[in-house]
């Protein structure tokens, strides 16, 4: 299903739609952790969850791995990141056409970060110069299978930021229609950056409002978890930090359960002034940790650690070509791994137990004998 679809199936019955955002890690443990974790905050139902791709196409296996399990095994909607950044054509449809077998609708379309040692991002020959090319070749090739969503910018894009921290007015404006190029060229949905002034975001909601950009506007909000890694974060993306953030940041530095506590305290009171504008999504950038981004959530009201509940007593499938399936057999309802995963090849056995009659081998194994 496209994420466009579960938002406003969510939005248009007045409540709160939330997701999760995360990256691939390093290690095969550190995967396998990963999917743990993904599988407990999974349970809370989120609408999405999307999964990044590495700077430069680093990841690039690695994350289409990931997406495919996310979407098969943990069965949560999911939304991949796809950058131009060291992508040929053939390596972008690869990837589109990767997810498109694995039953993955949703496509976050980027141009991506300049390669590691790189200050510049680069076109490289065969590839796109920027996300509003990708999110035209999307759709040019691929119609309207994939939902699409773009990034948008509260305080225009680093690059657009000058020396001093702010954008020009010219430049936050050429960036605001850029934007709506990529909605008009076919994306259905906009993910923000960071950002830790509300009012800030709010401004550029209405901002996209007065230029004609009407699709849903998602903030993405990034729990505050360490204080070097805070401002490592807000360096590299040259968000601004709101005064009193730093005043009440400064003193507990070097205490990181209270930093902690604090962005726990914040993401919730950024969440709060939100919702109470009239925004009902919010996606959290977890940087693969459950805690502070779950805390926020039942500090909204939005979940609740004793009422996880499931519609059946295993996970329905997300997988678009699956998604009407709801019968299993009773013994698989308890296995640690997922039945869609399991049964994903049976069509290679159309003679097994659960074999499909419509395949096209199926009842060929009669017309073999034993020879002796």
């Amino acid at each position: 299903m496209k994420v466009i679809d579960k938002i406003r199936d969510g939005t248009s019955s007045n409540k709160v739609v939330f997701s999760f955002e995360f990256f691939p890690p390093k290690t095969e443990d550190g995967v396998e952790n990963l999917f743990d974790r993904m599988d407990r905050m999974v349970a809370h139902n989120p609408a999405f969850c999307d999964i990044t791709w590495g700077a430069g196409g680093s990841t690039a296996d690695l994350t289409l791995d990931i997406a495919n399990r996310m979407q098969n095994v943990i069965c949560v909607e999911t939304m991949m990141h796809l950058t131009c950044t060291n992508m040929p054509v053939e390596k972008i449809d690869h990837a589109l056409q990767t997810i498109k077998s694995n039953g993955i609708q949703n496509v976050l379309a980027l141009r991506g970060d300049p390669p590691h040692g790189q200050d510049k991002f680069v076109q490289i020959e065969g590839g796109f110069a920027c996300a509003l090319d990708l999110v035209k070749h999307i759709r040019s090739q691929y119609g309207d299978y994939f939902g699409i969503t773009v990034a948008g910018y509260p305080e225009a894009h680093p690059d657009a930021i000058g020396p001093n921290g702010v954008a020009t007015l010219e430049s936050y404006t050429n960036d605001l229609q850029y934007l709506k190029k990529k909605v008009d060229a076919g994306a259905d949905l906009i993910v923000t950056q960071l950002f830790y002034d509300t009012d800030i975001f709010l401004k550029f909601v209405n901002d996209c409002h007065q230029i004609g950009i009407t699709c849903p506007i998602v903030p993405g909000i990034m729990p505050i978890n360490n204080y070097k890694g805070f401002l490592r974060m807000t360096g590299f993306c040259k968000t601004k930090i709101p005064a009193e953030v730093t005043a009440a940041l400064e003193p507990i530095k070097d205490n990181e359960e209270a930093v902690k506590a604090y962005g726990i305290h914040l993401g919730t009171e950024m969440c709060k002034k939100i919702l109470a504008n009239g925004i009902k999504t919010l996606h959290l950038y977890t940087l693969n940790m459950e805690k502070s981004a779950l805390a926020i959530l039942m500090n909204l009201g939005l979940i609740e650690e004793s009422k996880i509940s499931r519609p059946l007593p295993w996970r329905p499938p997300t997988n678009v070509f699956r998604v009407k399936e709801d019968v299993r057999p009773i013994f698989w309802a308890n296995r640690p791994k997922s039945y869609l995963l399991r049964t994903t090849g049976w069509d290679q056995y159309p003679n097994g137990r659960w074999g499909d009659s419509r395949n096209p081998s199926y009842g060929a194994l009669s017309d073999y004998q034993v020879k002796m």
